[in-house]
């Protein structure tokens, strides 16, 4: 979950308005354009918060249950909030990476999730345009159902679980408040991360590390993972360009071009730190023990990034190593693999 935590909390609590004040303070004798990056403690906001920081941005980020200095503890489902924020800090830009974004989980805590990936989004866009901050609303490739791809941004969607209805949603409601808005459309996501689990990437570690279990990974699902440092990048890129060019807006898809099901990726993890990978099975039937349905090839065609020049050169899967390397037995392997 990007909806994370942190040290300092946005309520005008007395003893607390004086660090939040002084945060404030530090950041304004930073020359540059103004960032807020909303779940800046989750995986891929960690990524943006970083990128905008290293590229002469000033740049403050919320969180909520992972504490953190320098972040900022907000509740993005009280509006009241929100506003206190904003009215506060008064970004130039807005890059919203808070969401649930565990399909299973949505699926068991619905409400919870449709008031983070929904309405916090709602208000966040109405207070963007009432500030005039460029919007950036982090969106999904589940929107669409994989049954026909490579999906372009006019294609129509059709979510298959609620997840992906609730990030369609929250994209409507992003472009219904805030015309001007940028959504980007993203595939699975892997980077640092600082527990394993946090990517449904990187969480297949567990069961490539163990090979005293034999383990049946699905081999259906044609997923196309994606580092977050790239995401990062192309955030960046599209916020410089858009606030220079107001026709930079609407939807955009990002995605790493290499195809790959979770059986793939588990080998590949094996190959590259040298495990055996005889205890991995590919599972070629869809899992019933999910409790949500997944899309079988949401491929995102990125024609739109490429025309305007915003397109990166992705990371190759194999920089996975790099992610998952502080939870090795033996942190010797750096020395030896790929060398």
């Amino acid at each position: 979950m990007s909806h994370s935590g942190a040290e300092l909390r946005i309520r005008f609590i007395p003893g607390k308005v004086q660090l939040v004040q002084r945060v404030f303070q530090e950041e304004a004798l930073v020359q540059g354009p103004r960032v807020l990056v909303t779940g800046a403690t989750g995986l891929l906001g960690r990524a943006v918060y970083k990128e905008f920081q290293n590229n002469g941005w000033v740049v403050v980020g919320t969180g909520y249950r992972r504490a953190r200095p320098r972040l900022l503890r907000c509740d993005l489902t009280d509006e009241d909030a929100v506003r206190e924020l904003l009215h506060e800090y008064k970004p130039d830009v807005i890059v919203h990476c808070a969401a649930e974004r565990r399909p299973d989980i949505v699926e068991r805590h619905t409400e919870a999730a449709i008031n983070l990936n929904v309405h916090a989004t709602s208000v966040l866009a109405k207070e963007a345009a009432a500030c005039s901050a460029l919007f950036l609303y982090i969106s999904t490739d589940y929107v669409f159902d994989g049954r026909n791809p490579p999906y372009g941004e006019d294609d129509a969607p059709s979510p298959l679980n609620v997840y992906g209805r609730s990030k369609l949603e929250g994209e409507r409601e992003t472009l219904r408040h805030c015309p001007g808005a940028v959504v980007l459309r993203v595939p699975i996501l892997f980077g640092e991360v600082e527990s394993v689990s946090e990517s449904a990437v990187t969480s297949l570690w567990l069961k490539v590390r163990d090979t005293s279990e034999s383990c049946a990974l699905d081999h259906c699902q044609q997923r196309f993972p994606t580092h977050t440092r790239d995401v990062a990048v192309v955030c960046r890129k599209l916020c410089e360009r858009a606030r220079q060019d107001p026709s930079i807006n609407g939807i955009f898809h990002f995605s790493a071009n290499e195809q790959m099901t979770k059986y793939e990726m588990g080998i590949a993890m094996a190959q590259a730190f040298r495990l055996s990978s005889a205890h991995l099975s590919p599972l070629t039937e869809q899992s019933a023990l999910t409790a949500a349905l997944r899309p079988m090839n949401s491929r995102l065609n990125c024609s739109r990034l490429e025309m305007l020049n915003l397109n990166v050169h992705s990371l190759p899967f194999t920089s996975v190593v790099d992610c998952l390397w502080p939870f090795t037995d033996d942190k010797r392997w750096r020395q030896t693999v790929f060398h």
